[in-house]
């Protein structure tokens, strides 16, 4: 699976992961249209530039209001009380009103809800009461919105995180001067290890903070099954005496490869075949790895269909209870699985003469041994543009091989 590990040594702030985000490969200005779908882009223009931080390249976002002119600089908190201030509820009517995907929509919103419950356990309120000042300015909602985009448009399943450089001395904010780590900082981050040197800024910010806490996992060297394909630098403000920059690794995770999984199996042959397809689809929705039948023969030779379900254990007792609703079965045989995955697996995505196609691209030994379009992107396509859908197959596979060489 698609994997990154944040490597803190400066810190982090939401700005500083975009900033490596883009550097890594997501086109910035696919970053700026998803954003546009919060609806508010009128309030806020999005700065993106190279940077050089004690010799490093790195990419530097700066989220500039339109409003007041005034830069986001999120790596040196100060005080936003000019700022529209919103609370948990007014942040998920911008998000669910939008039209991001459900997936992009989550992720931002349960950033949020951390940083809800953390800023709340700090100013005794009830999470949804909080005004977030600093974080609930456009400023953050970019932030964190956009973080859940370059998530997303890396196909990115799991995040591991190293030791956290949060800085030290004082930062003045809409509360006035606050110790570094910031309180709702020092909430987000407990269970991960942090440290300090002897530079007097705060170098990883509520919303950074928030990032780590919702999504990855202390990890104090690259996981023993990581193996990183790509680097690359986002940059804080502040030129300091050590590169100020987040860096990331972007690779594949084959840790968890090898997992304990289930197979539910039955016999049915008095059920509409009708029901199948429907059966399918919230088996699948609901965790299922893959569902299949296979035709059989059973007492008087009558024809009947073996349905099997591959589950992991997480996702057991759901498909479980949906066989029985959904089906005529009186009873399920639960199979233990050992499920290696050997071949590595990743999304490419394709620029055509059509439009974007994403492809599944699996190597095994270090070598290609499969490519294949997504379907519902050549599908959707060809539908459009009103050609056969071979044609865009073919070319999407045939841009793919060149790229591959």
């Amino acid at each position: 699976m698609k994997a990154i590990y944040l490597d803190c040594m400066s810190g982090i702030s939401g700005n500083m992961f975009l900033g490596a985000c883009i550097q890594i490969g997501v086109p910035a200005k696919y970053l700026a249209q998803e954003l546009d779908k919060l609806n508010f882009n009128d309030e806020y223009e999005l700065e993106i530039k190279d940077v050089n931080k004690n010799g490093i390249s790195a990419v530097h976002v700066n989220v500039k209001l339109s409003d007041h002119h005034h830069d986001h600089e999120e790596d040196h908190h100060h005080d936003h009380d000019h700022h529209h201030h919103r609370n948990m509820n007014d942040i998920r009517k911008i998000i669910n009103n939008s039209t991001l995907s459900d997936k992009i929509k989550k992720v931002s919103l349960n950033i949020f809800e951390k940083l809800a419950i953390a800023e709340g356990k700090v100013h005794n309120k009830p999470a949804d009461e909080v005004n977030f000042h600093e974080v609930g300015a456009v400023d953050s909602i970019v932030d964190i919105v956009g973080c859940a985009i370059c998530i997303d448009y890396l196909e990115v399943e799991k995040l591991f995180v190293s030791k956290i450089n949060v800085g030290s001395g004082f930062v003045n904010c809409a509360h006035g001067l606050m110790p570094v780590p910031a309180p709702a900082t020092a909430e987000l981050l407990k269970g991960y290890i942090t440290y300090h040197n002897d530079i007097e800024k705060e170098l990883t910010t509520p919303t950074g903070a928030a990032i780590i806490s919702t999504l990855a996992e202390y990890s104090e060297n690259h996981p023993l099954e990581f193996t990183a394909e790509k680097i690359s630098y986002g940059a804080g403000t502040h030129d300091l005496k050590i590169p100020n920059v987040l860096r990331i690794y972007l690779g594949e995770y084959k840790g968890n490869a090898e997992r304990k999984i289930k197979m539910l199996e039955t016999n049915i042959d008095d059920m509409n075949p009708q029901i199948y397809g429907y059966l399918f689809d919230r088996l699948l929705n609901s965790g299922a790895l893959d569902v299949w039948t296979t035709p059989i023969n059973m007492k008087k030779n009558r024809p009947a269909n073996l349905l099997s379900v591959l589950v992991d254990e997480e996702h057991e007792d759901i498909c479980t209870k949906i066989i029985f609703e959904e089906t005529t079965t009186i009873g399920i045989r639960v199979i233990n699985v050992d499920r290696r995955v050997e071949a590595v697996r990743r999304t490419s995505r394709v620029l055509t003469s059509f439009g974007e196609v994403r492809c599944k691209v699996s190597a095994y030994d270090g070598k290609i041994i499969s490519i294949t379009p997504e379907f519902e992107d050549c599908k959707r396509l060809a539908e459009e543009k009103k050609i056969p859908f071979k044609v865009v197959w073919q070319e999407t596979l045939s841009k793919q091989n060149d790229r591959l060489g």
